[in-house]
């Protein structure tokens, strides 16, 4: 028997619920693997709806800069923070000072220990790059 997978990108959720939510994140640190996990997947969900569906492109920036800068090392949130950058700067074709800093900053990271960062960083700061024209 073989199955298929299929992927479907995450809504944007209203702002209170994703505050809520990568707050939370943020915050605490379950000691049950198990419930670290869940906190990470749901906060990444949100990010990634929040990156690619919301339209006010301050709000989306703002969470990713959070999320990259204040996740620990390590953590799936961090390449994914990077990533939803690329998706920010190709939606709506700019970053300011601090994001673009953020962007180069995790993709060095991942380069030098992708255990501390994945390579998803690195994807969105080619994508950064690419759409900011900052070849």
């Amino acid at each position: 028997m073989h199955s298929h997978r299929s992927f479907e990108n995450p809504p944007a959720l209203p702002h209170h619920l994703v505050a809520e939510v990568l707050e939370r994140a943020l915050r605490d640190h379950p000691a049950y693997f198990e419930a670290q996990l869940k906190a990470e997947w749901e906060a990444a969900s949100v990010l990634v709806g929040t990156a690619l569906n919301d339209d006010d492109a301050g709000f989306v920036e703002y969470w990713c800069v959070r999320v990259g800068t204040l996740a620990p090392s390590g953590s799936p949130l961090l390449g994914l923070a990077g990533l939803c950058l690329g998706h920010t700067a190709r939606r709506f074709g700019r970053l300011g000072a601090e994001a673009l800093a953020l962007a180069g900053s995790l993709a060095a990271r991942s380069e030098a220990d992708p255990e501390d960062v994945d390579a998803r960083a690195q994807d969105g700061y080619d994508d950064v790059r690419s759409f900011l024209g900052l070849w």
